[in-house]
């Protein structure tokens, strides 16, 4: 969204733009080298070994079920019906294992959002900053596309020190 509202105000600048002074900056180089990033990955891989071994027990009960189930479905003095009952058991499990993923996919999202939010906020105060220091008129992410001539003038330095990286 933000990629795309800066190219919007790029193609409506007016022609008179060509006096004002551009930037660039490699948004995702800077935001990698972040501290906070490197941590809020290691916070993200910590939650989500977590998720994963809860979801090898529970894949390991499951399977288990289905051994039991198999030894039962070839022994001839267990009835259909047991053995039905034995099979929705199996079934509900399962749901309840693929209710568990789906929830546990959604609050990763959710943490990965929550913890990136002062992150981005922090990125863009920088950029912010050394914009009005630079007195630049825009400030573009590098990866927009866009033809950059001579005198755009790449601020990922100035950002990253801004950030003390």
């Amino acid at each position: 969204m933000f990629k795309k509202l800066l190219l919007a105000l790029a193609v409506a600048l007016p022609m008179s733009a060509m006096a004002q002074k551009f930037g660039t900056v490699n948004i995702d180089e800077v935001g990698a080298a972040m501290p906070e990033a490197a941590a809020m990955q290691n916070q993200m891989a910590e939650t989500a070994k977590k998720y994963e071994d809860e979801f090898a027990k529970l894949q390991e009960a499951i399977n288990q079920q289905y051994t039991e189930y198999q030894a039962m479905d070839k022994d001839p003095a267990v009835t259909e019906t047991m053995k039905e009952l034995k099979m929705q058991e199996i079934q509900e499990r399962a749901q309840k294992i693929e209710q568990f993923r789906q929830t546990a996919t959604q609050d990763l999202q959710r943490q990965q959002e929550q913890l990136m939010a002062p992150i981005q906020q922090k990125l863009m105060d920088a950029i912010k900053s050394v914009g009005a220091e630079g007195g630049f008129t825009f400030i573009f992410p590098t990866d927009l596309g866009l033809y950059q001539g001579t005198d755009v003038v790449d601020v990922t330095p100035l950002v990253r020190a801004k950030l003390g990286i």
